[in-house]
């Protein structure tokens, strides 16, 4: 396959970035788009030019570190799909393909596609986690909990924070990773005790980070990767709700 490269170039934060055309040629389509990315930039580098800059690491589908917007969309076409695990046989022979970061006002531009995304982090920091220690991991019947909660329990812990949502949304919100972190430890035993303090603190940091507001447009969760549901957010939202109910002194449901 050959195809022509629209990607978006940026030398850092500070830098103005434009779009730069690459031609590349016999593109295998078994490739995945990192792969064909690879071979663009070590068509660069023998060149004499600068690589694209682009995050990744274990390539599978697993760790959240790639993302870039291809053709318009959040980690390309594929639903349910990561950039890494994108095969060109998506795409055709002779095909122009745009590539850009990341665009959010929380997600600053690092260099090329890459994108500051620690904003995230500064969520988790904030609460997405259980401070009591737990010791090695009980036996699987010690503690009984619903099936329904937790298999909606393991589907919110699936995310693995790319961001893919904050791209796709025309708000530039995380609601839908926020709602996720929220709910996978509300729906457990163990998350219970700082349940409602959790969700506040982790809203605040949210919002405080300036990540935009949610309209339930459901562009996050078309794109998720892992096909986190608009329902973890209802749940979110209700533990927002009873939070500050229970805080303003009105006893929560």
């Amino acid at each position: 396959m050959n195809l022509t490269l629209r990607i978006w170039r940026q030398k850092g934060p500070d830098d103005p970035g434009r779009m730069v055309t690459y031609p590349v040629t016999d593109i295998s389509p078994d490739m995945s788009f990192l792969e064909m990315l690879d071979v663009l930039n070590e068509q660069l580098t023998l060149e004499g030019g600068d690589p694209v800059a682009f995050d990744h690491d274990c390539r599978e589908g697993i760790c959240g570190a790639c993302g870039m917007v291809v053709n318009g969309m959040a980690h390309g076409p594929e639903k349910a799909t990561t950039v890494c695990q994108l095969h060109m046989r998506h795409f055709s022979d002779g095909d122009t393909i745009d590539i850009e970061p990341w665009r959010a006002r929380a997600f600053p531009v690092v260099k090329d596609l890459v994108v500051n995304r620690g904003n995230l982090d500064k969520i988790i920091a904030a609460g997405g986690y259980v401070t009591a220690p737990t010791g090695s991991a009980p036996e699987a019947h010690s503690q009984l909990v619903r099936k329904a909660d937790a298999d909606a329990a393991f589907e919110s812990a699936a995310c693995i924070g790319c961001g893919a949502c904050v791209a796709a949304c025309p708000n530039g919100s995380a609601t839908l990773f926020l709602a996720a972190k929220v709910t996978h430890l509300s729906l457990l035993p163990q998350g219970q005790p700082e349940r409602l303090t959790r969700v506040v603190g982790m809203v605040d940091a949210h919002d405080e980070a300036g990540f935009g507001g949610c309209t339930n447009i459901g562009e996050c969760s078309a794109v998720c990767p892992k096909e986190i549901p608009l329902s973890s957010i209802g749940r979110l939202n209700r533990d927002y709700l009873r939070a500050t109910r229970e805080r303003n002194g009105t006893p929560g449901t």
